[in-house]
């Protein structure tokens, strides 16, 4: 619940079941229910991320659905193999990757400056970093979106993006960045769950 010297924002906060949902309680998992993942759900995640706030609009963010037989063994060879088995049972795997010409899109993302992109366009130096960064932030707010709408996550970086990006991306224009697991977690494979930093461990009021 909001402080005490927050109250006047509390009409427009979460109330407690939903910060438990996206933070909370809320785990990462390794063990997955026998529960498909409709594509209706999948288009309503994006549907969330998409309103999230990036560096001038520039919604780097690319993201790829793995969801079939024959597209998780295209998968297989770049996985680690700590991070095979959960991948490979997992409802969904999601490739969240950026795209290094976003700036093709910001003549619409950008409605009110459609010159925006060309600052990106004459120095592609810079373009990649800031497709990078934006393209992580979205990906955060890819697992709230996911945990808001009833599914677990496995985030995970131990891969060959190299090879995701042989496999998926061979044009060279889109980068991965992380995979993430989607579906229902098995709750009884889940570990103890882990400490976090305090307050005065990672934070400092100036």
């Amino acid at each position: 619940m909001p402080a005490p010297d927050d109250q006047g924002q509390g009409s427009r906060s979460l109330d407690d079941r939903g910060l438990d949902l996206l933070f909370r309680q809320a785990r990462t998992h390794n063990g997955w229910q026998d529960r498909k993942v409709g594509e209706a759900t999948l288009k309503a995640l994006y549907d969330l991320v998409r309103w999230a706030p990036t560096s001038m609009n520039s919604c780097p963010a690319r993201f790829v659905f793995v969801t079939t037989p024959e597209a998780k063994e295209r998968l297989r060879p770049a996985l680690s193999e700590g991070n095979l088995d959960k991948t490979m049972a997992a409802p969904v795997t999601a490739i969240i990757a950026h795209d290094l010409k976003f700036f093709e899109k910001m003549e619409k993302l950008v409605p009110h400056n459609p010159k925006a992109g060309e600052r990106f366009a004459n120095a592609p130096e810079n373009a990649a970093p800031f497709a990078a960064m934006n393209g992580t932030l979205q990906g955060g707010y890819f697992i709230l979106a996911a945990r808001s709408l009833g599914l677990d996550c496995g985030p995970m970086a131990g891969f060959s993006k190299q090879k995701v990006d042989e496999a998926f991306f061979p044009e060279g224009r889109w980068k991965s960045n992380f995979l993430c697991n989607l579906g229902y977690g098995d709750a009884e494979k889940l570990r103890p769950r882990a400490p976090r930093l305090d307050f005065d461990e990672a934070c400092s009021i100036l």
